[in-house]
């Protein structure tokens, strides 16, 4: 399979993840500021832009961070390369020039999501309106997966699409918690207490893992089993270890496919066999903030062997 190829379909997969990602956090935002004043409200709309990692780029447009001017900035504003329209047009460019590698439903569900949002983006997002907007891009992601599993041979393409799922999924993930405890907190002295429990429901939310997770802990939050559940539950589809579990799984599809594994089929073991031995206590008792952030940079480099691998420049 030419890099090229691979290239496209996988980045095709991360950007419209991606694109998911951003309304979910949104959604989860929006929820949460209904119910607090404005100084709190604020600091919600805050850690949705730092959860996304675009602080620096969004403070050069913007001074404060009222509701309506964030989730315009990371949906449809020009200026910021990684809005979700940013990201559908990169995702349907991907696609395009992979075209003869995707079959017909699914070359249809990207340019729909496509044409669809751009008609919807085209104008300011009002509050009114906000709701169907997120409700929108996650249906279009939805259709675009579902056309994938439902038309896809499962060959190095389809297996491209889903390791690029995962990644993204994983590290939006991690993200989502990493910010929960420096960010979202106004201080350490609020765990534990009415608003950190508001808090966690907003985190499960933005995973849509809120009503999973009350099924399996008749629902009660507990801020341990609530990263428990988000970290090492590999029957929930947004964990780590699912995630990571399914970028190892379709890894060793391309290795049968080419007959032969790469630096990153190592890397991802390495990475699954540390998730295997964990607990959330011995997580949380060496810290939480370290777990992720070195997970995140593993995930990373775990892309990056991928591309290096697999010739994604050639």
């Amino acid at each position: 399979m030419l890099g090229r190829t691979a290239k496209g379909v996988f980045w095709m997969a991360r950007y419209l993840e991606r694109a998911e990602n951003m309304a979910r956090l949104l959604d989860a935002g929006h929820r949460m500021a209904l119910t607090r004043d404005a100084v709190i409200s604020q600091n919600e709309w805050r850690s949705v832009v730092e959860t996304v990692g675009q602080t620096a780029a969004y403070k050069q447009s913007h001074g404060t961070y009222t509701g309506i001017q964030v989730w315009n900035f990371l949906l449809r504003e020009k200026g910021n390369a990684q809005s979700v329209l940013a990201m559908i047009e990169s995702a349907r460019t991907s696609a395009r020039s992979v075209r003869t590698a995707l079959t017909r439903e699914v070359w249809e569900a990207i340019n729909e999501s496509w044409m669809t949002l751009s008609a919807m983006l085209a104008k300011p997002v009002r509050e009114v309106s906000l709701g169907e907007v997120l409700a929108t891009i996650r249906r279009q992601a939805t259709l675009v997966r579902g056309a994938v599993e439902g038309s896809m041979l499962r060959n190095e393409n389809f297996n491209f699409f889903r390791i690029g799922t995962f990644i993204e999924r994983g590290d939006n993930t991690a993200r989502i918690l990493d910010v929960k405890y420096y960010v979202l907190l106004p201080s350490l002295a609020w765990v534990g207490s009415s608003l950190d429990n508001v808090q966690w429901d907003s985190v499960l939310r933005s995973v849509s893992g809120e009503r999973a997770y009350r099924w399996l802990n008749a629902g009660a939050m507990d801020p341990r089993g609530i990263a428990q559940f988000m970290i090492l539950d590999r029957r929930f589809p947004r964990s780590l270890a699912f995630s990571m579990d399914k970028v190892r799984s379709n890894l060793a599809g391309l290795a049968h496919q080419y007959g032969q594994e790469t630096s990153a089929h190592e890397q991802v073991r390495a990475s699954g066999s540390q998730l295997h031995g964990l607990s959330i206590d011995g997580i949380f008792d060496d810290g939480l903030h370290e777990f992720l952030t070195q997970f995140i940079a593993c995930n990373r480099q775990v892309a990056q062997a991928i591309e290096r691998d697999y010739r994604f420049y050639a």
